[in-house]
């Protein structure tokens, strides 16, 4: 089970730049889809990966599916050679991803988020409309799914709902 609230505290309080994206975001936006892990894009500059590398190390952060005893460490080094990592915690599971199909990294989503108050934390979240497209450009089942329920949000949002 995932701690959502603990995950986005520990990348909160650590100074992490971030971007909710998925499924959270959709029910950060009133989605009523369940979502089994927190999906968020983070800055890739040197001093945001050092953040999140202290901040998901403390929570023991490994690769998700993979056997445990794998040469694998969790550092900067390791996320400056990568780019997106399904990954494991303490706290449960995260994607911890530098770029989405459809959108791009952190800096060119910015301009397309709001910052919304989950769990008594302000955190920055992908936009209504930027996340109907990205979840279309990704193009799976599941988020055809979630489409047509975020697309009924945005309509009753404009309506003034």
């Amino acid at each position: 089970m995932t701690d959502f609230a603990g995950l986005l505290r520990a990348l909160t309080e650590a100074g992490v730049e971030f971007i909710v994206v998925g499924g959270a975001a959709a029910t950060a936006h009133g989605s009523s889809l369940l979502t089994l892990d927190l999906d968020v894009v983070y800055r890739r500059s040197p001093e945001n990966i050092e953040r999140v590398a202290t901040a998901l190390g403390a929570y023991n952060a490994y690769l998700r599916g993979a056997p445990r005893g794998l040469p694998f460490r969790w550092d900067a080094a390791t996320i400056t050679r990568g780019l997106n990592f399904t990954l494991t915690t303490d706290l449960g599971a995260i994607d911890l991803l530098g770029e989405i199909t459809g959108g791009g990294g952190y800096d060119a989503l910015l301009p397309h988020t709001v910052v919304l108050k989950l769990f008594e934390l302000e955190c920055r979240c992908l936009g209504l409309e930027k996340l109907i497209e990205v979840k279309r450009a990704a193009g799976r089942p599941k988020d055809f799914e979630a489409i047509a329920q975020l697309e009924a949000l945005l309509e009753e949002r404009e309506r003034g709902g």
